[in-house]
This record gives structure tokens, C-alpha cells and sequence, in this order.
């Protein structure tokens, strides 16, 4: 009668180093107590989607608060689904977040002693635990076809018992070693499953950093961990992966609870420590055609891909912090009452965290970035800007570049104050606000009716913008300018004072507001513009003069 052994000899002729082996080159590390050592593990199959965007912060913060260790792992073992070249895509986009990992997979290269950080790149690491399972009894070659797979799942369908791989229903894990040697030797095609010992009707109680302790149903299933292909499937990757890697720590969504008893079974089964488990709460959305709450959709959601954020300019910052108020309840309070320190001072704590699924608010977002981007100074700003637009956007880069000190004063427009203007929630913003401050944008602006105040005469706006050109003086202070505004508006009609234009409106042309809007409108095309005095400032006489008189034009 042969022996586990001679079998796994078999299916691993060449695999001569043990599981002890492999825990002298990768040995545990030395970190201090309390040390965390976690991972961001994604599948290079597209674009890096918001949920794992927030899956990896948590990672980074949890490793960088408790001096640890934080490590990128690429998990390419389904092949059939690789998208070629977005693993360095997702460790790019992480970096534009500063998250960025102290060793592991960088696209061209790796770094760190635990590696490879590639999974197809660590095939014979998995075959090596796999063949120490085999000789243990915990592991088996299935010869089973897809068409066997199929029947068996009819017939639990027609007796209404749980679907899988399992128990009775596990056909080849009830052949003997001979059995399964001479189906080898014969050629037939077989995968390695997993030999569960449990029960689906037992259960075990395992312990979630966010949730406490759970009670789940025991693993029953013989899952595949050793596809035809020679790599291995998710679950048993997981097991060996962050054992040699000596992962302490795994972030990942909620929707892999339901997977847990796999892992702690996969553990025990090679009396490994299992690491400790977060599972976040699901990123959801309102669904606008049924009001109901729902997954955040890679199809459905422009939100649910990090490069919407990235192309459309939000400030990493403003992004960071959104993502952290979905993660703590009590990091809004932190923020208000520490505004000008570091997030690195903030401390994540897994009992801050909601059980439920966090709603996706792109209005608040769009709060917490204008709030971001108003307290940068101008130079902080323009440099931000110019980064991002040289990435994404041609036209605001050529405004910029132009002339930069120009940007820089427009930028500037009460800015570096005690309470600074919010005029952006995101770079892509910029240029459509500012655009008329140059004269090609502002003449083609012309091509459209100026949009004054349709209950004022043409006559009073014409008078008006004439005598305002005649006089212009720029050479004054802000109250100077804006007193001398008044003095305009009432001589033409406007009152100086809003509470004696409301009491009389019909005595008069408007309030001076009305008289300020309509420079506003002449000069930039707009009625929503920056403060008007520092527009003129920066645009200065001579391109004043030119628009008051190509507007005159329009008018006549």
C-alpha cells in the first residue's frame, strides 16, 4: 500500500525543500511589540476602485501608527483575467495618495526580503506547503471534469442540500493513495483540493478587530488550492502568503467574512498563527432609480474608480480625509479641534469603526476639498494645480505656464487670510472660473450677449461704463476704489445705501451693488467672478479700458 508520501513524491518530483525550510529564509520579523504588519494584496484586473483605495489606507495607517510595516503583494494567479500593466497602474494611483509600500511589488522591480511579491512569481513556495499538506493527509488530487462538476451540482440541487465539494460529495477525496497514483501514472488531468475536517453544522467562534467575536459555520468544503495551471487559488495563496510574509494584520471588505472559516481551517491545518482580521463595512451609494442603498458599482458609479477623482483634480488630501471620516466616527471632531496638524497624528481605532455600510457623499467631498485647497497658499496651490494639470488637463497648463506669476495673484485672490474664499473643490475647477483673464477667452466670451441686470436701461449701463472709463483709477486703496464706486452708482441712478433702495425702489436705478455687477459683468464676461477690486488690479488700465470699450461696442 503506498503512502501520502510516495504520493506527494509524485506529484512533486522536483520539490526537495521543506515547510522548515521555508521558515529559516523567511524568519519572523523583529519588530517591536505591538507592530503591524499589514499588506494591500490587489489583482491587477483593472482600474483601482474607491473601496480598495480606502481598503489600503486603513492598511498604510494601521502599519505607520504602530511603526510597522506596510507591504504591496500583487495577486496575479488568475491569469485569464490580468489586465497587462495594471499592477503599476494601481501601485501609481496609491502613490498619488503618498501611500506607498516599504517593500514589495513596484511594477519593475521588487524590494524586501519576503518576496517574490508577485504570486506567479511563487510557484514552487506554494507547491512546497501543498506537497507538506499531501503528506499530512490534509491534501488530494481531484480528477473530477467540469462535467462532473456540473452533474454533481444538479443532483444537490434536485435532493436541496448545500452545493460544493464536499463530505460524500467528494468523490476523489475517497480514493486510496493507490488509487489516485495509478490515475496519475495513467495521464489523467487532476487539480489539488484542500481536505476539510469540518462540519457546516458546527460551528467556531473567530474574533474581528471591527465586528468582536463571531460565530460562524465551520469550512466543510474541499476547496481547490492548486489549480491545472501550477498556481494556486486565492484562499490557499492567502494562507501561505501572509504566514511567510508574517502579515499580523489583514484589512479587506466585509464581503469576505463568509471566506474566514476557510482561512482559520487552511491555518490550523499547518499550525500556523493566523493573523488578525478587519473586515471593513462596504462603500455604498444611493441608487438613484430605486432610492435604495447599494454597492458602490464599478459599472454604474463614475465614483467607484479612484481615476475619476485623480482626472477630475480633487486635492489627495480633501480625499484622504473623506476616507477617514467614513472609517472613525470621532475624526470630524479631531479635524475641528486640531486643523493645522498632521494626519499622521490622528490614530485610527477599529472600535471607531461602523458596522454598517458607509454611504459614498460626494457632496461632502466636495466640502472637505474646497475646505483643503482654501487653506493652501498660492504657491502650494499653484504647484498642486500645475502638477495635476500637466497630467490631465493641456489648455490649464498652457494659462499657467504663460505667465505664472499672474496665476499665482489671480490664485491669491483672499486667499491667505484668516478666512479664505472657496472657490474650488477640485483643480479641474480652476480654469473655467478664471478663464477671463485672458483677453483671447474674454473676446470670444463677447460672442454672446454680456449678461447684465435685464432692469436696467442700456442707456444707464452705457453712461455709466463710460464715465467709469474715463475716470478709471486704479492707483487706490480698496476702500478708496469702493467709495469711489458708490459715488459712480449714485450719480447714475443707484442708491448708496440698501435699506433706502428698498424702502423707494422705484425711485432708482438699483443699489450700488447693482452698479459693482455691472463692471463686474463688463470686465468678466460673468456675473460669478473673484472680488472684483483684485480682478482689475491684476488685469490692469489698459486691458480695462479695452474690454469697457469692446463691451460699449456690443451694447451700441
Amino acid at each position: 500500500m503506498a503512502t501520502n508520501k510516495e504520493l506527494a513524491d509524485l506529484i512533486f518530483p522536483d520539490i526537495k525543500e521543506t515547510v522548515k525550510d521555508l521558515e529559516k529564509r523567511f524568519p519572523p520579523r523583529k519588530l517591536k511589540p505591538g507592530a503591524e504588519v499589514t499588506r494591500f494584496a490587489p489583482s491587477p484586473t483593472g482600474f483601482l476602485h474607491t473601496g480598495s483605495l480606502f481598503t489600503a489606507l486603513i492598511a498604510y495607517k494601521f502599519a505607520r501608527q504602530t511603526d510597522g510595516i506596510y507591504f504591496f503583494r500583487l495577486e496575479d494567479t488568475d491569469q485569464k483575467r490580468e489586465i497587462k500593466g495594471t499592477g503599476l497602474d494601481l501601485v501609481n494611483q496609491l502613490a498619488n495618495f503618498d501611500i506607498i509600500s516599504s517593500e514589495g511589488y513596484f511594477g519593475d522591480y521588487e524590494k524586501g526580503e519576503y518576496g517574490p511579491y508577485t504570486q506567479s512569481k511563487r510557484a514552487d513556495i506554494y507547491k512546497i506547503v501543498i506537497k507538506e499538506l499531501i503528506k499530512k493527509g490534509r491534501a488530494y488530487p481531484c480528477f473530477c471534469t467540469k462535467e462532473d462538476l456540473e452533474q454533481l451540482r444538479l443532483v444537490q440541487e434536485a435532493n436541496k442540500v448545500i452545493p460544493g465539494y464536499y463530505g460524500e460529495y467528494a468523490k476523489c477525496r475517497h480514493y486510496s493513495v493507490d488509487e489516485a497514483i495509478e490515475l496519475i501514472k495513467s495521464g489523467k488531468p487532476y487539480v489539488i483540493r484542500f481536505k476539510s475536517k469540518g462540519n457546516h453544522l458546527n460551528h467556531i467562534r473567530v474574533h474581528d478587530e471591527i465586528r468582536g467575536d463571531m460565530d460562524l459555520s465551520q469550512n466543510d468544503q474541499d476547496i481547490v488550492i492548486l489549480k491545472s495551471d501550477g498556481l494556486p487559488t486565492y484562499h490557499f495563496a492567502h494562507l501561505v502568503d501572509d504566514h511567510f510574509m508574517g502579515t499580523t494584520l489583514v484589512t479587506r471588505g466585509e464581503e469576505w467574512i463568509s471566506s474566514l472559516p476557510i482561512h482559520i481551517e487552511l491555518f490550523e491545518s499547518m499550525g500556523f498563527k493566523p493573523p488578525k482580521y478587519a473586515h471593513l463595512p462596504v462603500i455604498m451609494v444611493n441608487d438613484k432609480e430605486t432610492g435604495n442603498k447599494r454597492k458602490l458599482s464599478k459599472r454604474k458609479d463614475k465614483e467607484a474608480a479612484v481615476s475619476f477623482f485623480l482626472e477630475e483634480g480633487y486635492p489627495k488630501l480633501g480625499i484622504i480625509e473623506y476616507l477617514y471620516t467614513i472609517a472613525n466616527s470621532n475624526f470630524e471632531a479631531w479635524l475641528m479641534e486640531n486643523p493645522n496638524t498632521s494626519l499622521d497624528e490622528f490614530k485610527l481605532d477599529f472600535n471607531k469603526f461602523s458596522l454598517d455600510g458607509a454611504l459614498f457623499d460626494l457632496p461632502k467631498l466636495a466640502f472637505i476639498s474646497k475646505e483643503v485647497l482654501s487653506h493652501l497658499n498660492k504657491d502650494e496651490f499653484t504647484a498642486q494645480c500645475l502638477a495635476w494639470a500637466k497630467q490631465y488637463s493641456p489648455e490649464t497648463t498652457k494659462f499657467i505656464e504663460n505667465d505664472i506669476d499672474r496665476f499665482k495673484k489671480i490664485i491669491n485672490i483672499e486667499r491667505e487670510q484668516e478666512k479664505p474664499r472657496k472657490d474650488y473643490e477640485k483643480f479641474s475647477d480652476v480654469l473655467p472660473k478664471i478663464r477671463f483673464f485672458d483677453k483671447d477667452a474674454y473676446d470670444q466670451a463677447l460672442n454672446q450677449p454680456l449678461p447684465y441686470n435685464e432692469f436696467i436701461s442700456k442707456e444707464v449701463i452705457k453712461a455709466l461704463l463710460i464715465e467709469y472709463r474715463d475716470h478709471l483709477n486704479l492707483d487706490c486703496d480698496e476702500q478708496t476704489w469702493f467709495n469711489d464706486m458708490k459715488a459712480l452708482g449714485k450719480k447714475h441712478g443707484f442708491a448708496d445705501d440698501r435699506k433706502v433702495y428698498k424702502k423707494d425702489p422705484q425711485s432708482y436705478n438699483g443699489w450700488y451693488a447693482d452698479c459693482i455687477a455691472i463692471i463686474r459683468v463688463t470686465i468678466c464676461a460673468s456675473t460669478n467672478a473673484p472680488k472684483l477690486y483684485d480682478v482689475l488690479q491684476i488685469l490692469g488700465k489698459e486691458e480695462i479700458i479695452r474690454r469697457v470699450n469692446l463691451a460699449l461696442s456690443k451694447i451700441q
